[in-house]
């Protein structure tokens, strides 16, 4: 029992990451329709900030995850206004491809500021856990899991009640219909590329903390919140944390059994099953559990 309550904290700290970054991924495509590959630059662009200004530089972490969030926006807005704006009408396939391009330039960038060791970023908990029972859990993990919940509950209200949230909806569902509202398309891009850089900020600062650390390789964390949002619907709120949930979870569960339960699967098929996770649910529902099923009459 206690190998199994220990490996479900071990999700849940995997679906917390997976959720604070895929509801990023979802904030910009439920405003622009586009599903943006530019999140793990963005991650450890951010994260990397805050290892500079909390390390290296020795400011309070707080005030360190404060100035990180903000460049990190001010970079999703950089995106939207360089890159994007400019590719406006242009089909879809084709703005999300280019995001797979700036990923690419910035991440290469940013690793090079990296280096090649771990960097921490300053971390208020440490190494520090609480016992209940037999089963430990790390004080960030218990940190991860209120914050993913308190993000989550206020983008669901911002979408639900704020005219901003209204307005970005409003412009996913249709830019001229939006556009002869009064609505300002273009801010709508803007404010959904710098809440999703803030954002990323965030997960990236959770996913090097601890005995992570930050290093070149800490994007591919972003990678696995691809699957999350794409089983819980990718223009859903709540479907972007059921999906971090059920992928977390997931994985959790098999690297703590698959190893003694299935050995000849490989010591590290634990990274695969949030993509396997991915291709079941996508064979059952194709838009996701929570997504918008489209419609086309001819």
């Amino acid at each position: 029992m206690t190998q199994f309550l220990q490996a479900t904290v071990a999700g849940l700290s995997l679906a917390s990451i997976y959720a604070l970054l895929a509801l990023g991924f979802v904030l910009i495509y439920k405003s622009t329709q586009v599903l943006s590959f530019a999140h793990p630059a963005l991650m450890v662009f951010g994260a990397y900030f805050v290892s500079y200004f909390a390390v290296t530089i020795g400011l309070d972490f707080w005030l360190s995850l404060a100035l990180a969030m903000a460049l990190t926006a001010l970079l999703g807005a950089v995106i939207e206004r360089l890159a994007l704006r400019p590719m406006v009408g242009k089909p879809l396939f084709s703005m999300a491809i280019l995001t797979i391009g700036l990923d690419i330039a910035i991440r290469v960038v940013v690793n090079d500021l990296i280096g090649l060791n771990l960097r921490g970023v300053g971390d208020p908990w440490g190494f520090s856990t609480v016992k209940l029972g037999d089963v430990v859990i790390e004080t960030r993990v218990i940190a991860m899991f209120i914050t993913a919940v308190v993000v989550t509950v206020a983008l669901l209200l911002f979408f639900r009640y704020s005219k901003v949230g209204l307005a970005m909806r409003a412009t996913a569902a249709d830019q001229e219909v939006a556009l002869a509202q009064g609505i300002s398309v273009h801010r709508i891009f803007a404010l959904a590329w710098i809440f999703g850089g803030a954002l990323a900020a965030l997960a990236g600062m959770f996913t090097s903390t601890g005995p992570a650390g930050l290093s070149p390789t800490s994007w591919i964390v972003a990678l696995k919140a691809l699957p999350a949002i794409v089983v819980g619907g990718l223009d859903s709120v709540h479907g972007a944390v059921v999906g971090a949930l059920i992928i977390g979870l997931a994985e959790g569960y098999t690297s703590t059994y698959q190893a003694t339960a299935m050995p000849w699967l490989g010591s590290n098929f634990s990274q695969v099953v949030p993509y396997l996770v991915m291709l079941i649910v996508l064979l059952a529902k194709p838009y996701g559990l929570f997504g918008t099923e489209e419609v086309e009459r001819v």
